[in-house]
């Protein structure tokens, strides 16, 4: 059986978190994503948070389990018999830090990662620009799904 392991603060999920999600579970027999708490990262919702809106969008898909950890991402991907990590990438200037990470994973591991790129329709989109659009009061729900933008509005009082 292939496992992969998608990683991310997804804070909040977005349509381009869910499009290379769903690309990566058609790819692989199980698909593990794990929300990342990063102490050094401010995050506008908690980790609890961020893993029920990420199972609540991805309930659909079968194969895919949704997980939080804190640590090193390879001795959390080496506990659960990953065999890759699947970065999504939305821009040239996304590679060049990800094949950073993914070269030092590999040393410290031997996990390969896989870069996906998003589709174009979402090339645009970051969780940092949802939380901006959403913070000034926009409309954000051609971005998330409909539960997270629900969330949003809530978190911001609109």
């Amino acid at each position: 059986m292939t496992r992969a392991l998608i990683p991310g603060s997804f804070d909040p999920v977005t349509f381009g978190h869910l499009d290379v999600i769903e690309r990566t579970a058609r790819l692989f027999d199980e698909v593990l994503v794990a929300v990342v708490e990063n102490p050094h990262k401010s995050t506008l919702f908690s980790l609890d948070e961020r893993t029920a809106m990420l199972a609540e969008v991805t309930g659909h898909i079968h194969n895919l389990k949704v997980d939080a950890f804190q640590g090193l991402l390879v001795d959390y991907a080496l506990d659960r018999g990953v065999g890759a990590i699947v970065k999504g990438l939305r821009a040239v200037s996304d590679f060049e830090y990800e094949l950073q990470m993914a070269q030092l994973n590999y040393r410290l591991s031997g996990i390969e990662t896989l870069f996906m790129p998003t589709t174009p329709e979402h090339s645009f989109l970051s969780s940092s620009l949802v939380r901006e659009v959403g913070g000034f009061g926009g409309d954000v729900s051609s971005m998330v799904p409909p539960p997270v933008a629900e969330r949003l509005r809530a978190r911001f009082g609109r």
